[in-house]
């Protein structure tokens, strides 16, 4: 029998249509920054698109998409989504904390809590697609959503090109699966530069990590994003890059990964 807890939970996502995290093995992947430029791509293309910051200690979905010293703010329903660009509805720790150099002290059980709260109290209304903003690793966070969410669509797996990073996504495969969750496809970020004075591409980071782990473990490989550096510039200052240079290669391939993610989801606007 549902707890009440659970009825709740369940009644505050009604409006969900689908729920997808965004998960990588390391840290230094682009992981928010590529959550916050897909959550973008998605929301241009006409979907209602909404963003859960789970990454506790280091909450930077609002830095990136220009919503710093938003509040949330809240009511006997519930807490409600602060609205960013193209409509966009974020939950973040980032809208409650006082200032920068509060840190969050939090164990393991505090942290499930949180993300349990975060999931049971606020009113998200409807949305086609909720993206999940999982810190990197294998921990508490990534376990406590996908045990609160176990209906979710799956998640993709975001990894640079270098060996060592594909080392350790093919350990979130592995997560992953143990957990129950669907690999909808792995991502492969800043897969490589192109020199803005003489064209030439270089795979800085190596070549082919992304294709060669989802080849190893059986998933789908759904592309590459190329390194930016007004990427990293832009998000810095708060602005959304992908709006602000549509038509930039790195633009280009964040929205045909949501069309991708369009055909594995079967995504239809509401």
């Amino acid at each position: 029998m549902e707890s009440k807890v659970e009825d709740r939970q369940r009644e505050r996502r009604a409006g969900i249509r689908h729920e997808v995290a965004i998960f990588s093995g390391k840290g230094g992947v682009g992981k928010s920054t590529f959550t916050a430029n897909l959550a973008l791509a998605l929301s241009v293309k006409g979907y209602r698109v909404g963003v859960l910051d789970a990454d506790l200690h280091g909450p930077s979905i609002p830095k990136i998409l220009g919503m710093r010293g938003r509040r949330m703010e809240g009511g006997e329903e519930g807490g409600a989504p602060v609205e960013g660009p193209t409509g966009i509805k974020v939950v973040s720790l980032d809208f409650l904390l006082p200032d920068d150099r509060t840190p969050l002290i939090w164990r393991g059980p505090i942290k499930a809590m949180a993300i349990k709260q975060l999931l049971e109290e606020i009113q998200w209304g409807e949305l086609d697609l909720l993206l999940i903003d999982l810190p990197p690793g294998t921990g508490d966070e990534p376990l406590s959503v996908m045990q609160e969410l176990p209906e979710m669509d799956g998640v993709l797996l975001l990894t640079s090109p270098s060996e060592l990073s594909a080392l350790v996504v093919g350990r979130a495969v592995s997560f992953a699966r143990k957990m129950g969750v669907r690999i909808l496809g792995i991502v492969e970020n800043m897969s490589s530069f192109t020199c803005p004075k003489c064209g030439e591409r270089v795979r800085i980071f190596g070549e082919g990590g992304g294709r060669k782990v989802a080849e190893e473990f059986g998933v789908p490989f759904l592309g590459e994003v190329p390194l930016d550096p007004d990427l990293s510039g832009d998000s810095d200052r708060g602005e959304p890059f992908l709006l602000k240079r549509p038509e930039s290669p790195a633009a280009r391939a964040f929205l045909e990964l949501a069309g991708r993610l369009e055909e594995e989801l079967g995504l239809r606007k509401g």
